[in-house]
């Protein structure tokens, strides 16, 4: 089933990443022969942009470190200057910024940003975020808060997000207080790998978040605890920096065929294997092979127990857009053909 195009998409600036956390896919070699280490080119984001003038909305973030793209500022900018706002809602580490990206990022509006950080002291935070500094995060975390200051904006929101594990686990409350302070939103975060560091006193975590692993989560509610990131296939797919068609932020082992940047984003969007992904998360199609959906536990889920994804029908296109353009308080928003 052909879908019009979405007012928001996902497109990740870098899978580069500095940090050597545990259970992140990006070292494995599962990754590199799928996705590749790269950046997104700032030739493509405004090509991207020029020929997508429907598209408000840009996630930058994924499983790299946007902040590692030397062309990020540029971006910013140009976003900016065309009234499409930005975000890196999915998460940064915030240990390696240049000043010109810290303030970019306020000047120019970056809406969200969601910063990992797994403990509220040094020895925590090290033992997940291996490689990573905790007194920088915080010191460039005051730095933008110091820029929004000087720029009296609230821009970007901030969120603490904590990725709760075992050792972790008795500085929530510290971190919340530290969070308060620095003027961010605080978020827990169930580990998606039970294998490291799990939980040790399961009824504070419950209480925090919900369920103390995702797999209490599931048997508690009866679905996946990322179950959400299906339904980007139809409300904002994820590309990779080079600009092949992931359909979701989970995705790392295979793509669906297709390149937003050299095909365009309908045909990306609207091509045989995403429409066919689709219908399967629906359950209207059988799994079939060289579909990534196919190996997916979410999906695997799905046939076992018979609760596929759900979808009404939105009011897609350019009314969508004029939707998120008065939500986020934009002041122009281009209309099919128009130029800058």
């Amino acid at each position: 089933m052909k879908i019009p195009l979405p007012a928001a998409i996902r497109l990740e600036a870098s899978t580069y990443c500095q940090l050597q956390c545990p259970s992140c896919p990006s070292s494995t070699a599962a990754f590199q022969s799928v996705l590749g280490n790269g950046f997104l080119t700032f030739a493509n984001f405004r090509k991207f942009i020029d020929t997508n003038p429907l598209v408000r909305s840009i996630e930058l973030s994924n499983y790299g470190e946007i902040f590692l793209n030397p062309e990020l500022p540029d971006m910013l900018e140009y976003a900016y200057r065309c009234a499409v706002a930005l975000h890196a809602g999915t998460g940064v580490n915030l240990n390696t910024v240049g000043e010109k990206a810290l303030e970019g990022a306020v000047r120019f509006g970056l809406r969200t940003m969601t910063c990992s950080i797994d403990g509220a002291s040094r020895e925590t935070y090290r033992r997940y975020r291996v490689g990573g500094n905790f007194e920088r995060v915080i010191s460039n975390i005051r730095r933008i808060n110091a820029y929004k200051r000087l720029y009296n904006s609230p821009h970007p929101a901030l969120t603490w997000q904590f990725v709760v594990f075992g050792h972790n686990e008795h500085e929530v409350a510290a971190a919340r207080a530290q969070a308060n302070e620095l003027q961010m939103a605080f978020h827990i975060k169930l580990s998606w790998d039970p294998d490291i560091s799990p939980v040790r006193d399961a009824e504070s975590v419950r209480r925090e978040a919900g369920a103390a692993s995702r797999k209490e989560y599931k048997e508690l509610y009866g679905r996946g605890y990322a179950h959400d990131c299906c339904k980007l296939l139809w409300d904002a797919p994820q590309i990779n920096w080079d600009g092949r068609m992931l359909g979701c932020d989970r995705n790392f082992w295979g793509d669906f065929g297709a390149n937003a940047f050299t095909d365009g984003l309908a045909a990306a969007i609207n091509g045989q294997e995403m429409c066919y992904a689709r219908d399967m998360l629906q359950g209207r199609r059988p799994p079939r092979p060289g579909i990534p959906c196919t190996t997916c536990d979410l999906y695997l889920d799905m046939q076992a127990t018979g609760c596929w994804v759900e979808r009404p029908r939105p009011p897609w296109g350019y009314r969508t857009a004029r939707c998120i353009h008065r939500i986020l308080g934009l002041h122009h928003i281009r209309r099919l053909g128009s130029s800058h």
